[in-house]
């Protein structure tokens, strides 16, 4: 291989090439005087540990095969960067020992990618430079080990058996954090699970004093979701929304009955009454840590807002007034209209969509109620799949 740095300069390849040879040698010797008979087995781990050789020198190959084939390692080699990739990806293998200076794809090119798409594998770099320098960039690119030319056999096994004992732990230590995410992702759901329960009995209790329909609020929710995903919130805030957005009017549970149900058009009086179910439900859903009732408390204080500063209860105007509030606005408006209550027929939809239009920038915000408008086939996706009992 082409090297250039301490005591292996590229002029010097036969030298090294004799220096490696006799050390070798001698320590072929030495096996030979240590190795156990062929009638002892070998140990049965390390047959299943399988090593990939890279070097661009056949010899330099063979030498470090022959080494730990006699130690029970299954060794694959390969002379160059690309090749080993291909390797990689056919078959699984435990650990690399890869030379870093090669023609073609150099070691550390070949590290980066290793410990990128095949995390589960250990690399230990092979180098006849011995500078600091590039020894710290190899193991902050993830190298589990480095080894400096000439070598030996007892430096090659234990720099081998270090990396392979790292990457079991490593490999352990993967797994417990997997199965404590499932865990926490289970016990969450559960968590959940048991908060949509209780927003759904706290919803029935409303249902039984409202003219409103359990459809009407699970559409307000969806209509909500799918809005606040276009917005491009996250996942976990889109759920929030879903099940907070129906509990908007939860404080019209505090409305009189003669208020509530109706069936003609409010007085001034009997509507500033009305008015007050926006701040009954802010006290009802109020100093909560759980996040989405936080957000339902937001919701009931502000759905009536308007953004020219006309709504009610404390007049907020543009983007002071929650965005999750300015997404039930609209959908609260739109599904209104749209339905048929006790007070009033329902409205076709186009002209509920001119309404809605002749709000913009007044009552809703345009750029809530733009996306709405063009989100408008999932609207009528989701009140055709969620219609009125």
């Amino acid at each position: 291989m082409n090297h250039t740095g301490a005591g292996v300069q590229k002029t010097e390849v036969s030298g090294t090439h004799q220096l490696i040879e006799n050390k070798w040698c001698s320590l072929r010797q030495m096996e030979i005087a240590t190795e156990p008979s062929n009638e002892k087995e070998t140990n049965g781990e390390k047959k299943e540990i399988k090593v990939l050789l890279v070097d661009d020198e056949p010899f330099i190959c063979d030498l470090l095969s022959r080494w730990l084939t006699s130690e029970g390692y299954l060794c694959t080699t390969s002379l160059s960067g690309e090749s080993a990739l291909e390797l990689l990806a056919k078959e699984t293998y435990h650990l690399v020992l890869s030379d870093i200076r090669m023609p073609g794809m150099s070691g550390l090119d070949l590290l980066k990618i290793v410990t990128k798409s095949f995390p589960d594998a250990a690399v230990i770099v092979v180098t006849a430079v011995d500078e600091q320098k590039t020894a710290i960039k190899t193991l902050k690119s993830g190298a589990y080990g480095y080894i400096v030319k000439p070598f030996d056999k007892s430096e090659i096994l234990v720099n081998i058996a270090n990396a392979l004992e790292r990457r079991r732990v490593t490999l352990l230590m993967r797994e417990y954090e997997c199965n404590l995410e499932w865990s926490v992702q289970e016990r969450t759901a559960q968590v959940r699970a048991r908060e949509e329960q209780i927003i759904l009995r706290l919803l029935s209790a409303s249902e039984y004093r409202d003219d409103e329909t359990g459809a009407h609020i699970r559409r307000i929710g969806m209509y909500s979701s799918v809005i606040a995903q276009a917005l491009g919130w996250d996942s976990q805030t889109v759920d929030d929304i879903r099940l907070a957005a129906p509990m908007h009017d939860v404080g019209k549970i505090g409305i009189p009955d003669r208020i509530l149900q109706k069936p003609g058009q409010l007085t001034p009086e009997e509507f500033e009454i009305m008015k007050k179910h926006t701040e009954i439900g802010g006290c009802i859903l109020d100093n909560s840590d759980i996040p989405v009732l936080r957000m339902a408390q937001e919701i009931a204080l502000s759905h009536h807002e308007k953004w020219d500063g006309t709504g009610y209860p404390r007049g907020l105007a543009g983007e002071a007034i929650p965005q999750s509030g300015r997404i039930v606005a609209v959908v609260d408006v739109y599904d209104a209209l749209i339905h048929k209550r006790v007070y009033k027929p329902a409205l076709p939809e186009e002209e509920v969509l001119s309404i809605l239009s002749d709000g913009r920038g007044k009552h809703f915000d345009p750029i809530i109620l733009d996306h709405f408008m063009n989100l408008l086939p999932e609207m009528r996706r989701i009140r055709t799949q969620i219609r009125e009992e």
